[in-house]
């Protein structure tokens, strides 16, 4: 009894720990487990995934550049609701922005939180009129980001087309489907930012295919988790 008490007191500390906060940054609380997450070869959460959405938006301030949390994004695909849809996209001010980013995660079950097994990314840009999507496993998402796509396109551009990626850069392992997510969605605000053709409908195919490498996606694992580090220490 007393064995199986102290197994009981360690699990629950060990609960304990990983559901320690240790970093508040903008609305978004990263945890514990988060660092565990980040320090091995493991799939990418919510959390994790917001978090860098809400680090890109810091770095390139805009009221043109929209990134969608997660969680958001999760909710405009699976809302059974045309009515409750439209109250909860309106206030995102979609029509007016020049670039909008989702994550698209293939989680359908509204009652299991950060579910799923696989993140891609959706990408709007006004100019080219244009949404598309970037998949690391070769277009497995396209129904999910379908789907996003359908929900979104009256409050964005009523005429604008979808667009699957084919030469999206792919992964060559089973987990790192997130990071492919955060470092495209980089490229992209850097190419609007900074490199985006004017009066043309090139987009940011060729700074992806020149950027993101497998090398390049695995080091950005170490790079989040620098950043939380650094963030940590100066709270």
């Amino acid at each position: 009894m007393y064995e199986f008490r102290c197994i009981i007191d360690i699990s629950e500390m060990a609960k304990a720990k990983a559901d320690e906060k240790i970093l508040s940054y903008n609305d978004v609380v990263l945890r514990r487990s988060d660092i565990d997450i980040l320090s091995g070869p493991y799939f990418l959460n919510d959390r994790i995934i917001e978090f860098y959405f809400s680090y890109l938006t810091s770095c390139y301030p805009s009221e043109d550049i929209l990134l969608i949390p997660p969680s958001i994004a999760f909710w405009i695909k699976e809302c059974p609701d045309i009515s409750s849809l439209k109250d909860f996209v309106e206030p995102l001010h979609l029509q007016r922005r020049k670039l909008i980013i989702f994550p698209i995660n293939d989680n359908a079950d509204v009652s299991m939180a950060e579910g799923g097994s696989h993140w891609s990314l959706l990408a709007f840009e006004r100019n080219a009129n244009v949404f598309v999507h970037h998949d690391s496993s070769g277009g497995i998402n396209n129904a999910h980001a379908k789907r996003v796509y359908r929900a979104v396109i009256s409050y964005t551009a009523s005429d604008a087309k979808y667009v699957e990626c084919s030469s999206s850069p792919r992964q060559d392992n089973g987990y790192d489907c997130g990071l492919y997510v955060t470092a495209i969605a980089r490229v992209i605000c850097e190419w609007y930012q900074n490199d985006r053709p004017r009066g043309t409908d090139d987009l940011w195919f060729a700074a992806i295919k020149e950027q993101i490498t497998p090398s390049h996606v695995s080091k950005m694992r170490n790079d989040i988790l620098e950043l939380v580090r650094s963030l940590m220490s100066k709270q």
